[in-house]
């Protein structure tokens, strides 16, 4: 469902058009035209992106309903289900601990 054909000869869709640039800038960094392994590597697993801070930022921007930078128990009860589905917290496990902070 992902794929593009232009049977009909009309313009690309805008998202082709994001992608076919996404590749170009970011991805085929050799710029030979085709993803090898390291590229292909470098895009799943980047060096520089910490997933475990961008799914706490997120679960924190998304709960935080007074923008204070801290998650009160109701705030944390509010969105229970963000934090359940969260990898951030082992998918709920983690909540079922004791914890100080709250």
């Amino acid at each position: 469902a992902d794929m593009f054909t232009n049977e009909e000869g009309g313009p690309e869709p805008d998202w082709v058009i994001t992608e076919r640039e996404q590749f170009s800038d970011f991805r085929d960094l050799n710029k030979d035209g085709k993803m090898d392994k390291d590229e292909i590597q470098h895009w799943i697993l980047p060096q520089d992106y910490d997933h475990a801070l961008a799914e706490a930022r997120h679960l924190v921007y998304e709960s935080d309903v007074d923008k204070d930078q801290k998650l009160t128990k109701e705030e944390v009860l509010d969105n229970w289900n963000m934090f359940v589905g969260s990898q951030a917290t082992n998918y709920g496990e983690d909540l079922t601990r004791n914890h100080d902070e709250l």
